[in-house]
């Protein structure tokens, strides 16, 4: 229990950086240590998966928002990429939450793999992500893409419990945005997802056994642990972002994806 609680501790502190640098809320670092912990315990096997993603919509719920009232005073938090985005984002949440609560523990894991790989794919492809575009000047976002692709985040972040960054800063690069504003927005942004997850899976119909160490689907003992590890360093990391080169930031965004793609396919 101690190792356990103490590479919980570690992944945590790993969690905040990527809060911080990424926006990624801890999804990718969180889901595949929680899940790997929730396989080799007989009363959590059954439903892994469900637990891994349950227990880190938990954790994002505070990461997310220690980081996101850290980026306040930066000015990186632009009014116009947020509203009415987030809305459309929150109503997509709903829709995957309780859609994951009754997926298949096979298929939400092959789903989380196949999210990741056709990510990194396309950010590498795709022109606007390791490299911004020549011009270097924002975009606005458009009526579809607020509207149906909010939805869509929303509801494959909820599903997958990663958040939202691994669409939202991809889409920011696109529209031109530095990744240092990219990742500060992919923070409020995964807020509704992480608030309507987190309350959908801890009153799940079903879940692992009852206990003192569960509610619902979401690991208490290992939230508390990731979060004793996550929020110090993104008190830390806070200070250093915007320092670091721009199409720096974009590579190693897209290395920790595929870090965490093959941690889940190796498990």
């Amino acid at each position: 229990m101690l190792i356990e609680i103490a590479v919980l501790l570690g992944f945590g502190c790993l969690s905040g950086v990527t809060t911080v640098l990424f926006g990624f809320g801890g999804g990718f670092v969180t889901v595949p240590v929680v899940y790997a912990f929730a396989l080799a315990d007989p009363e959590n096997a059954s439903s892994a998966m469900h637990v891994a993603v349950a227990t880190s919509t938990a954790v994002m719920v505070v990461n997310a928002g220690s980081a996101t009232a850290a980026q306040l005073r930066t000015g990186r938090l632009r009014r116009d990429y947020l509203w009415p985005l987030i809305a459309f984002i929150g109503l997509g949440a709903v829709l995957g939450s309780f859609a994951a609560t009754m997926a298949d523990e096979g298929v939400l894991r092959w789903l989380f793999v196949a999210y990741l790989a056709l990510t990194i794919a396309d950010s590498v492809a795709r022109k606007g992500f390791v490299s911004r575009r020549d011009d270097g000047r924002p975009r606005a976002l458009g009526g579809f893409t607020i509207s149906a692709g909010g939805i869509g985040i929303g509801a494959v972040a909820s599903f997958l419990g990663v958040g939202g960054s691994v669409l939202t800063v991809p889409l920011m690069r696109r529209k031109g945005l530095p990744m240092a504003d990219a990742a500060a927005l992919a923070n409020p942004l995964s807020l509704p997802v992480a608030v309507i997850g987190t309350a959908v899976y801890a009153f799940a119909a079903t879940g692992p056994a009852p206990g003192a160490a569960h509610l619902g689907y979401i690991d208490l003992v290992a939230a508390g642990a990731l979060l004793c590890g996550s929020l110090p360093a993104i008190a830390v990391i806070r200070r250093v972002v915007g320092r670091i080169p721009d199409r720096a930031h974009a590579i190693a965004y897209l290395a920790l994806l595929a870090t965490a793609l093959i941690a889940v396919v190796v498990r």
